[in-house]
């Protein structure tokens, strides 16, 4: 399969993952701005246009896999899934769409149940799974402590730690790390589950 094949909504034991709507953009702004959240992203806020448009874009990317995550129809959270080539493939048809990257932010009210790792393990098996990529990879920042712990639940390595290596627009520069896991690791760890 590749990036191309991937059909949706995709399920979860609690969550439906789909792609996003227009109607969603206003709940998707109820939790991004959030301070809570904000604060351990890149981008600390954004305007409902901008936020529209960054989603409803993500429609027509072919290698934009990014959905908003459903419990029982409510939107309460965002999960991205990009897919891209990796360092020095210079267009090889064979191993276009060979890596991936994926995120999530979920609404605090939503939070320490386990819904961010069920994202981000949904996340691992569509790159893995659906799109064929090899290797996926995500970023945080060091002292964001639950994404770090949602990034090792899902099975993902830290590959690096980057001292002072991300610019945060309210705390200057800031420790980050990057995750990672290949396709080869995803299948271990899913027959070693039953999977």
């Amino acid at each position: 399969m590749t990036f191309e094949d991937v059909s949706w909504p995709q399920r979860t034991e609690r969550l439906v993952l789909r792609r996003v709507r227009p109607g969603d953009i206003e709940r998707l702004l109820e939790f991004r701005n959030k301070p809570e959240v904000s604060r351990w992203l890149l981008r600390t806020e954004i305007g409902a246009e901008a936020l529209r448009a960054a989603w409803l874009g993500s429609l027509t990317e072919p290698r934009n896999l990014s959905s908003v995550a459903e419990l029982d129809g409510v939107v309460i959270g965002t999960a991205t899934l990009e897919v891209r080539d990796g360092l020095g493939q210079n267009d090889d048809e064979a191993m276009t769409g060979a890596e991936a990257e994926i995120g999530y932010v979920l609404d605090p009210a939503y939070a320490g149940r386990g819904f961010a790792t069920e994202i981000a393990e949904a996340l691992l098996r569509i790159a893995f799974e659906d799109a064929g990529v090899r290797r996926v990879t995500a970023g945080c920042y060091a002292d964001n402590a639950g994404s770090v712990r949602v990034l090792e639940k899902a099975g993902m390595r830290r590959e690096q730690y980057g001292v002072q290596d991300s610019w945060h627009a309210e705390l200057g520069w800031v420790d980050g790390c990057t995750y990672a896991l290949l396709a080869e690791e995803w299948v271990k760890a899913s027959a070693a589950r039953g999977r």
